[in-house]
């Protein structure tokens, strides 16, 4: 798949979130039990849930991309809200981003994440301190998955 890399300047959206540390390699194995918590929380706080938000994974950066790093795994929601537990209200990083939209399986991601690191070094950008992942509606055919990947940019 060809993935085709644009500039957008986004605002900071909340959502609800609980935070792990993980290495990359672990992302597969930490990030269900941690959406499992938030998803509990909304069923409990149903005015949370208007408007069918979405699965959003927030990475924070580390200093070197092999350190295990910050993950915010959440769901979008309409405005903030007080957390419970381990869920808090988080938001996505305000600017300037590199984005573009994944088709297909969940394994096959890190092609459209390479895409966006290819185009960065091609066009002289410097990635940020964060990128996130928000997934579309859930169907059962994986070449149908739509995932919004976003870099933010220095």
């Amino acid at each position: 798949m060809s993935y085709q890399v644009t500039i957008e300047t986004v605002v900071p959206q909340p959502f609800a979130a609980v935070r792990r540390k993980v290495a990359i390699r672990d992302i597969a194995k930490a990030w269900r039990p941690a959406l499992d918590q938030v998803w509990d929380f909304l069923v409990r706080n149903e005015k949370l849930r208007a408007g069918g938000g979405h699965n959003i994974f927030l990475y924070h950066h580390p200093a070197r991309r092999e350190d295990a790093m910050d993950i915010d795994f959440g769901v979008q929601v309409p405005h903030a809200f007080t957390g419970e537990g381990e869920v808090r209200l988080a938001a996505t990083p305000a600017g300037e981003v590199a984005t573009t939209l994944h088709v297909g399986p969940y394994e096959k991601m890190s092609d459209a994440h390479n895409a966006i690191h290819a185009w960065c070094f091609a066009n002289g950008r410097a990635i940020g301190g964060a990128s996130w992942e928000i997934y579309g509606d859930w169907t059962e055919d994986a070449s149908k998955l739509e995932t919004r990947i976003m870099y933010l940019l220095r």
